[in-house]
């Protein structure tokens, strides 16, 4: 039996690797504590719940949801986005419902690229963005993520070899998984250089409301989160990925959105239309729930993140492990110690072995990422101390 080439390219995912070590672990009888995956532990708000139960006695939302169907969660986007950022968007041209944002950014390339064409992708950078350009037929041309940089890419040094065949270029700030965050000059650099090589200006934004800012003013947590359509206001050759699963703690529900260029989001309209028939009305309900209620449970969800921060950083740092904190962001990249620093992969499998603790290889999410670990802040303080506390044992 054979199978597709592009399948070659897909044999390795960071998830998967880390759940069979998990696995593993938990068959020699370890207790997992697992801080690999982002997947929130916190509750969704009892409004959203609400929202869907009622749908599920409505006999009404349980066909096929084709686009038109779509409307009134894209109306809640629109209005959502525009009492956020302040820009205007039209939600019949400029706004697209996804089954999760990942379900976007992994299609986008199929509408952008012909096989053989570059897109542009952060080093480090969350793996589902190189599996779609790899479905596409494309090819990555990776920007290297450097501390000393910011976890920015350097825009000038891409060759204009690339830059003759690149067609897109994707970024995702607040970063996944470095924490880095962008502010509005690098946005505006990059809206640009796009425009100057005629490149599709992708944003991943996962991480929008997840900001561990010192004030709490809707203009403080832009600036250290901005919008890339603030740098694009015309939407000239962006798109911006959404989704529910971080703020609202909805990543089971699978629902995501995009809003940007109207060319773009009827390119991946048709690539979309040829793959699923939309979410269940009954949880765009929930969703809709989510983005016109009142947005405290979101404060409450970063305010909890915040804490855990605090309490994981502070932790390591009692065991002589120095790490930076965090301003955004449900993870903590950290520099490995010695002897470990070109090896993440056998330090995570070796420590969920040991003592059960499960983080993610910097190496999993590209070249620039070995020498890190990431941990995610999914687990409760006391969890979390307890979790050091086992760390510490293993690099003892």
């Amino acid at each position: 039996m054979q199978f597709a080439k592009r399948l070659q390219a897909l044999s390795t995912n960071v998830f998967a690797d880390m759940d069979r070590a998990k696995a593993q672990a938990r068959n020699a009888g370890k207790e997992i504590i697992d801080l690999s995956l982002g997947s929130s532990d916190l509750p969704v708000a009892e409004p959203i719940i609400k929202a869907i139960e009622n749908s599920l006695r409505d006999r009404q939302t349980y066909g096929y949801l084709l686009y038109d169907g779509t409307k009134d969660f894209r109306a809640a986007v629109a209005h959502w986005y525009t009492q956020k950022f302040g820009i205007s968007v039209d939600s019949e041209t400029e706004v697209l419902q996804l089954i999760g944002s990942q379900e976007g950014t992994a299609h986008l390339p199929l509408a952008i690229l012909n096989p053989g064409d570059v897109a542009l992708l952060q080093d480090p950078g969350y793996p589902s963005h190189a599996g779609g350009v790899y479905l596409a037929g494309g090819q990555i041309y990776p920007m290297p993520l450097l501390a000393e940089n910011y976890f920015l890419p350097v825009l000038e040094a891409i060759p204009a070899s690339v830059l003759a065949v690149a067609r897109m270029m994707v970024l995702s700030y607040p970063h996944n998984p470095t924490s880095a965050i962008a502010n509005l000059a690098f946005f505006k650099q990059a809206v640009n250089f796009c425009e100057q090589h005629d490149l599709v200006l992708v944003h991943d934004f996962p991480y929008v409301d997840l900001i561990f800012s010192d004030h709490s003013s809707v203009l403080d947590t832009q600036s250290l989160a901005p919008s890339i359509l603030q740098a694009d206001p015309d939407k000239k050759v962006s798109i911006e990925f959404f989704t529910l699963s971080k703020s609202y703690n909805m990543g089971g529900f699978r629902i995501g959105y995009a809003v940007g260029n109207a060319a773009i989001i009827k390119a991946l309209r048709q690539i979309k239309a040829v793959v699923d028939f939309n979410q269940y009305r009954g949880i765009l309900n929930g969703a809709i729930a989510a983005l016109s209620g009142s947005q405290e449970p979101v404060k409450e969800t970063v305010a909890i993140f915040k804490r855990r921060r605090d309490v994981f950083i502070q932790a390591l740092k009692e065991i002589g492990w120095q790490v930076d904190s965090p301003q955004a962001t449900m993870y903590v990249w950290a520099k490995l110690p010695e002897p470990w620093q070109n090896d993440s992969v056998g330090f995570c499998t070796q420590l969920v072995a040991q003592t059960g603790v499960a983080a993610a290889p910097g190496a999993g999410f590209g070249k620039a990422g070995e020498g890190y670990v990431r941990f995610a802040l999914v687990r409760e303080p006391e969890i979390l101390q307890l979790a050091a506390t086992k760390i510490a044992q293993f690099l003892q």
